[in-house]
């Protein structure tokens, strides 16, 4: 039998995922969309304004693309800061577009992408921000509409705040309504599939599922806490159902340490003991008592861990209040070093390079609606959407079935008359309600966001045939293209580097205060979690810089193996803190600090992108601390190998 060799993985990319990753649909979210764009559109329509309806479903269609699990008041920033950013590059665009500056444009709009760059490098709000300001900065520059500046920024909030609303109105979760018997909210349902995950991670110790599983666990935490914590609104007190929640999340913290700690002694527990998680999990769903919770007899560190962590769970699912965590993420300072850093410096760069140079092209093809090819520069260029190649292929061919549902629906249902009719706003409206269904693929969100964008803009008066937006999209692939090939302005190379070191860093901070007898839990706790979550997004920069083409990417997927070792540290620390915590003997300060050291040495040597020095590091099996360094130091070792070779 012949096997056929696999296709490169910059080639593959593009199709991976296209057609679902089998995640529940996010019913909540698609009723939202469907209520979102198409009223304000029909009320726009219906009442002769138009125009100002289109504005409004602009403002509400960025909104549904950042409507995602979260609480009330985490949604709010989660919407409202991109909306208010949106508002703003709104509001310069169309002024910029009333000072007739002909081809002085492209420089005016460069420099707004200078900020808006800049601006994405803090996190992912922040870029959704930086890219609003972008888009709509161009689309006022180019689209001819009757309103004042001031009042299509304030359209545009108008759209986000009706957005918001429904939210508030329909917090209803990812699942069914069917097979809920209790309305349970998104952010119940994030924290809900952390226990899942727990109880996969617990039923894989033993077998070669377990570090996947890990990895599901950390990806179920980033968004649970992201839900909860992250982004909140300044003094911000959490009424009683939220703060129930993260007591649950916070005894998730305490199970997960426990599951991490049988993972390393390759322990696994019994079935009915490792489907606890599972019935906590059901407890937070369906708002009924867990009942009581099985916990393992207490013979060795794992277990000990588990059955306090049970004991734990009993009290706090019966009301009790859980250990204070706290957020995880970046403080004020750290975002602005990465606004100022050679990240956000690179960046910005690329970002007012292409849309600079789309806007020169736009400008000097045939056409008034020239925003086109700019917009989609803006888009395309985000790299947390993909490779680049992957993404310019996706833009390419989502666009193209977009422009012909688009022309198919315009060529059956206009009338010869050429009035415009009510069919835009029905699929304004259909595509609004796809929108929380399609952000799995970039290929299908794009099918979807451009018939959505076309009947906007079809209502708006702009009438250019479908297949001059296909050309523009194209040529903003193109310019994209280009402008990655250049050194210095943000490539995969730089991701990796940035994404790298943070995630070095926190596995030191981690290790730190695991070897620091006096450290508090709940600080351990949380040092855990953000060195985990800075690990996964340094996986997904490797995995993202693995799928370039050759020339924007080539040998970076060989970072992946220096990513393994530093999570088997991380999974190997939480170990060594359980054992500490039960008497095990404190490790030698010269080898801990000979450890910080390391971690130090090889975050500095990823962030220059030069190796690591010389460290003397005793063999693993001449540590007999705590037992776990000695694969705290094999892991350092491998690490500090790979980076150098």
């Amino acid at each position: 039998m012949r096997i056929r060799p696999a296709p490169p993985d910059w080639l593959a990319h593009p199709l991976r995922g296209v057609w679902g990753t089998g995640a529940p649909v996010p019913w909540g979210a698609v009723l939202r969309g469907a209520l979102g764009v198409g009223p304000v559109v029909a009320a726009g329509v219906a009442s002769g304004h138009t125009s100002a309806g289109v504005t409004v479903g602009l403002g509400a269609m960025f909104a549904h693309i950042n409507d995602r699990p979260a609480t009330r008041a985490t949604r709010i920033v989660r919407i409202g800061l991109p909306a208010v950013a949106g508002a703003v590059g709104m509001l310069i665009g169309a002024w910029l577009g009333t000072l007739g500056l002909g081809a002085a444009m492209a420089v005016a709009l460069a420099a707004v992408g200078l900020v808006s760059g800049a601006l994405s490098a803090v996190g992912p709000v922040c870029s959704s921000a930086g890219v609003q300001l972008m888009v709509l900065c161009v689309v006022g520059a180019g689209m001819p509409l009757p309103e004042t500046p001031a009042a299509r920024a304030g359209l545009i909030l108008t759209g986000a705040a009706w957005v918001l609303t429904m939210a508030a109105l329909l917090p209803w979760s990812a699942r069914p309504l069917r097979r809920r018997p209790a309305v349970r909210s998104d952010a119940d349902e994030a924290v809900a599939a952390v226990y899942d995950a727990l109880a996969d991670l617990m039923a894989a110790v033993g077998t070669e599922g377990g570090r996947p599983a890990r990895r599901r666990l950390t990806t179920a935490y980033d968004t649970a806490y992201e839900a909860l914590y992250a982004h909140r609104l300044p003094r911000y007190r959490p009424d009683t159902r939220e703060r129930g929640l993260r007591d649950r999340l916070a005894v998730a913290g305490a199970l997960s340490e426990a599951a991490l700690t049988l993972l390393w002694e390759n322990a696994p527990l019994p079935d009915h003991l490792a489907r606890t998680p599972a019935r906590l999990a059901r407890s937070i769903r369906t708002g009924r008592p867990p009942g009581p919770l099985p916990a393992p007899v207490p013979d060795t560190a794992g277990k000990v861990a588990v059955h306090r962590a049970v004991l734990l769970a009993a009290r706090v699912f019966d009301g009790e209040p859980a250990p204070a965590v706290g957020p995880v993420g970046p403080g004020p300072r750290q975002r602005l070093r990465r606004v100022s850093g050679a990240a956000g410096r690179e960046y910005a760069a690329r970002v007012a390079l292409c849309v600079g140079v789309s806007t020169a092209l736009a400008r000097e093809l045939p056409g008034d609606h020239w925003y086109w090819l700019p917009a989609t520069a803006a888009f395309l260029v985000k790299p947390d959407m993909g490779p680049l190649f992957s993404r310019a292929v996706s833009r390419s061919l989502g666009t193209a079935v977009g422009v012909a549902v688009f022309g198919a629906l315009t060529a059956l249902l206009t009338p010869v008359a050429g009035e415009p009719g009510v069919w835009p706003v029905a699929v304004a409206a259909l595509c609004s309600a796809l929108i929380p269904v399609s952000v799995r693929h970039f290929a299908l969100q794009t099918a979807v966001l451009t018939p959505l964008l076309l009947s906007l803009v079809y209502l708006g008066g702009d009438t250019d045939p479908g297949y001059t937006r296909l050309m523009d999209t194209l040529l903003a692939c193109a310019v994209v293209l280009a402008a990655g090939a250049l050194p210095g302005l943000g490539g995969p190379r730089a991701q990796v580097s940035v994404r790298l070191s943070l995630a070095v860093r926190a596995t030191r901070d981690h290790l730190d205060r695991v070897l620091a007898a006096d450290a508090p839990y709940a600080e351990r706790l949380r040092l855990r979690r953000e060195a985990y979550r800075a690990l996964a997004d340094a996986r997904r920069a490797v995995a993202v810089a693995g799928a370039e083409h050759p020339p924007f990417g080539r040998d970076l997927a060989v970072w992946a193996p220096v990513v393994s070792a530093l999570e088997e540290i991380v999974d190997t620390a939480t170990a060594c803190g359980v054992r500490l915590d039960q008497g095990a003997a404190a490790p030698d300060p010269d080898l801990a600090e000979r450890l910080r050291t390391g971690l130090s040495d090889l975050a500095d040597a990823v962030a220059t992108r030069r190796p690591p020095a010389d460290l003397a590091l005793p063999a693993g099996g001449a540590v007999e601390d705590c037992a776990t360094l000695a694969d705290v130091t094999a892991g350092l070792r491998r690490a500090r190998r790979l980076a150098a070779s």
